[in-house]
């Protein structure tokens, strides 16, 4: 029996395996660890993100793309909405559905260590599009 080919099998993603040519946020570091290039997927994008302590993204959405966060490691609290008005905290194991085009930023809580978490995007492009909220963001 012969090993499907490449887009159709079974595959492991080791941590160096990841492509960190990817869309990036200021305050986070994106890494793709599943996608078209890398498995040959055809509609997912999983990446992993680590924040630095205390950092914060810029505001941004992911155009038409539906967006579930895993928080793997420590205390991100999710601002949302056009003017970034609305805010939630999640801890190392909770999840975060981000909607198609919702303007948000994330935020490490922790002040000495990192936070990590794992992305899930419905389509392939890792679409990172910045938001001008105004002043005091």
């Amino acid at each position: 029996m012969t090993e499907p080919a490449r887009g159709a099998t079974v595959r492991v993603i080791r941590p160096q395996d990841r492509n960190r040519g990817t869309a990036q946020t200021s305050g986070l570091d994106r890494e793709t660890a599943i996608d078209a290039k890398t498995v040959g997927a055809r509609t997912l994008w999983v990446g992993f993100v680590t924040m630095a302590p205390g950092a914060s993204s810029g505001a941004h959405h992911h155009g038409d793309s539906e967006t579930a966060i895993y928080v793997v490691r420590g205390l991100a609290r999710m601002r949302y909405g056009d003017r970034l008005e609305w805010s939630l905290e999640a801890h190392a194991g909770d999840f975060i559905f981000i909607p198609p085009r919702a303007t948000h930023q994330e935020a490490n809580l922790h002040a000495d260590e990192p936070a990590e978490m794992i992305v899930v995007r419905d389509r392939q492009e890792n679409i990172v599009v910045p938001v001008d909220v105004g002043e005091g963001v």
